[in-house]
């Protein structure tokens, strides 16, 4: 009897939460385990129209985990610290290392190092204390590896690479051989967190990955040039990126984070900054969550932005596909698949075939933003479409209302406002309607998990 109460009391509160909002941290006990609920900052009324921008996107309740998100899909109210944005160095505090063909380098304690030289068969190798943070100045450095990184990360708390304002450039030639256990397979390989800006220019060239991170990378400024045979940019945890010139040239995935470990990991936040990517398969690949609030983007590949929640606040987002141009797809289960646009200017070209621009295999919410969508097959959802805001053009015509593309190339009928499968709903368009998601009332879905259907 005590489980039932507390779960209708949990149920309960959880709906107050939905409908008003409240800032607010709750524990709630059952059998002597305490189960968090995070804050929640805001909400709109369940009758109010959802705006384009990141700030007032409604709050997400995903209710198998009881995990609350305000506002995005990723709380970046701290991703980046004060240092992470910091585009320069201590000039008093730093030591020069000048590089030798042929001799390794080893930092092994927290400190500025300024790195000089034009050189061949080197690594320099960050093994420090567990909270020690490094910061690793590139000053027109040029190293040239046949089968090792050029940069290697084995422990730190944090490691910054700082561009100086010249060009640095990093290469690895041949095929990458291992540190024992540790398949070490990018020009910077690094076990611990690191953060790449500065004012200069770092050209990154490889045979494997270019820039690998086992936790957290970060991108906060200078100009990046990848070419790649695999992953440009790779992280398990997490990718975030507030600034920077990116340019990416990757036979695979031009940003790939993902996490086998923990499949709540592996996210992608884009806040800033001009990212132009020509990728084989992917332009932008987080297996969790792809959120982007703002940046200047040209992305052209297999497929352009791809991830379980894919959710787009702002940022000038040019896609150009041979497949699908977003792809929602469930590769996490800590989310159900879902495309989400709140604001932006987004532009979509599709190749001929059976492509898709916008594909979903849960959920379709355009909330905001303008899109101008050139292809055969504008949208495919398997489960809810709604078009809630914003400005649509499909093929050079405004749409007012979502058709979907089923499997064998059979269309649904178009959808309004809180429109179910089939033209169920009142397909009165974006200026009609409560706005609000069907289901749980809590603006986004729960995990119920979904299929790709091909």
């Amino acid at each position: 009897m005590k489980k039932k109460i507390m779960m209708a009391a949990a149920f309960i509160l959880t709906a107050v939460i939905a409908v008003y909002g409240t800032l607010t941290y709750i524990k709630l006990k059952d059998n002597g385990k305490e189960t968090s609920v995070s804050e929640v900052t805001s909400y709109e009324s369940s009758k109010g129209k959802r705006s384009g921008t990141s700030s007032e996107a409604g709050t997400a309740i995903e209710t198998k985990k009881t995990v609350l998100v305000s506002g995005s899909a990723v709380d970046i109210s701290g991703l980046f610290t004060e240092r992470d944005l910091e585009q320069t160095y201590d000039i008093d505090e730093a030591e020069t290392l000048v590089l030798e063909s042929g001799k390794d380098v080893t930092v092994s304690k927290e400190g500025v190092y300024i790195i000089k030289g034009s050189v061949s068969d080197v690594t320099v190798t960050v093994d420090a204390g567990d909270e020690d943070k490094v910061q690793l100045v590139l000053d027109g450095t040029e190293i040239t590896n046949a089968d090792f990184p050029c940069i290697y990360v084995k422990n730190a708390d944090k490691v910054f690479v700082t561009l100086k304002e010249n060009e640095s450039t990093l290469s690895v030639t041949g095929e990458f051989t291992p540190d024992g256990d540790t398949n070490t397979d990018a020009v910077i390989f690094s076990k611990d967190d690191i953060v790449i800006g500065g004012s200069g220019t770092l050209k990154i060239s490889s045979t494997d990955n270019g820039i690998s991170g086992k936790d957290d990378i970060k991108v906060t400024g200078g100009t990046i040039i990848i070419d790649s045979v695999s992953d440009a940019i790779e992280a398990n945890d997490s990718i975030a990126v507030a600034d920077g010139d990116i340019t990416i040239t990757s036979k695979k995935d031009g940003l790939h984070a993902e996490n086998e470990d923990d499949d709540s990991k592996g996210y992608i936040v884009i806040t800033g900054g001009k990212l132009t990517i020509t990728a084989d398969d992917d332009a932008i690949q987080g297996n969790s969550v792809v959120q982007i609030d703002d940046g200047t983007f040209e992305l052209k590949a297999g497929e352009c932005i791809e991830g379980t929640y894919i959710q787009i606040n702002g940022g000038s987002i040019s896609i150009d596909a041979s497949d699908d141009g977003i792809n929602a797809s469930a590769k996490s289960s800590a989310y159900t698949p879902t495309v989400e646009i709140n604001g932006g200017d987004i532009t979509l070209k599709m190749g001929s075939g059976d492509t898709d621009g916008i594909d979903s295999n849960g959920d379709l919410y355009i909330n905001g933003g303008t899109l101008d969508i050139t292809a055969q097959s504008p949208f495919d959802y398997d489960g809810t479409g709604e078009l809630n805001g914003g400005t649509v053009t499909v093929n050079g015509s405004k749409v007012t209302s979502l058709t979907n593309q089923m499997m064998g190339g059979r269309m649904q009928g178009d959808f309004g406002n809180g429109g179910g499968r089939g033209g169920i709903g009142n397909g009165t368009g974006p200026d009609e309607g409560s706005g609000q998601r069907p289901g749980d009332g809590s603006g986004r879905p729960g995990n119920t998990g979904g299929k790709r259907h091909g």
